[in-house]
């Protein structure tokens, strides 16, 4: 008995979702990873926390065009030290957030160096998006929206701003870059299958042709 109700346990758990998308997020330290992470999965804010150490995640499902996808999203350590661990991670990641604190220009420099890092070290698939987090600090903004569209116009990137304090635009970056991750898996898979249809067709084409050119051959030798 305790082995047939955790089979269903487990048949249950297969049935949550379709689809399971690795997303990742990198940026300094301090920009709000953690926070932005923490409203967007569990709804909850907290403006003092133990910074990351290594690599977190936490997970969250969303319905996507009626696909109901599992996301599971890992929260990185900005220090500089722990980015040797964080690099191992890049290869599994189907798409990266890149976040920078709108009050801290540094953090919008080194946008730069950590999309180098995500060219050097993740599939060349990955699907990016840019953040600028901390938007409800107007008072103290060092970069501007305009600088961060522009940035994000370089990389081809969509661009949010966003506020874990308020909430704001919390849901749209993930959503986004979850929708863009599974549009580039469909392209990737009828990459993939259009030789094989190719084949297909033609086998099927070869196989149709076939008793007719049998057919036609016999004609052609037979000395009636």
């Amino acid at each position: 008995m305790p082995c047939f109700y955790l089979i269903m346990n487990i048949s249950a758990m297969t049935k949550q979702y379709d689809i399971l998308v690795k997303l990742m997020i990198l940026g300094d330290s301090g920009v709000g990873k953690t926070c932005l992470l923490r409203r967007f999965t569990e709804k909850e804010y907290h403006p003092y926390h133990i910074s990351t150490i290594g690599v977190d995640f936490k997970m969250k499902t969303l319905d996507i065009d009626g696909i109901k996808v599992r996301v599971q999203i890992w929260d990185t350590a900005g220090q500089e030290r722990y980015q040797s661990i964080t690099k191992q991670y890049y290869r599994r990641a189907q798409g990266i957030i890149l976040v920078y604190d709108i009050t801290n220009e540094p953090s919008f420099h080194h946008i730069m160096s950590w999309a180098g890092d995500v060219d050097e070290n993740a599939p060349d698939h990955i699907q990016r998006i840019l953040v600028g987090n901390k938007s409800d600090m107007e008072a103290r903004r060092c970069v501007s929206e305009e600088k961060g569209k522009e940035l994000a116009a370089f990389y081809g990137l969509d661009f949010f701003e966003t506020s874990a304090c308020t909430n704001q635009n919390i849901s749209e970056p993930f959503t986004r870059l979850t929708k863009l991750v599974l549009q580039a898996h469909s392209r990737h898979v009828d990459r993939v299958l259009e030789p094989l249809d190719r084949f297909l067709d033609g086998a099927s084409l070869e196989e149709e042709k076939g008793p007719q050119a049998i057919h036609e051959n016999t004609q052609d030798t037979c000395s009636c």
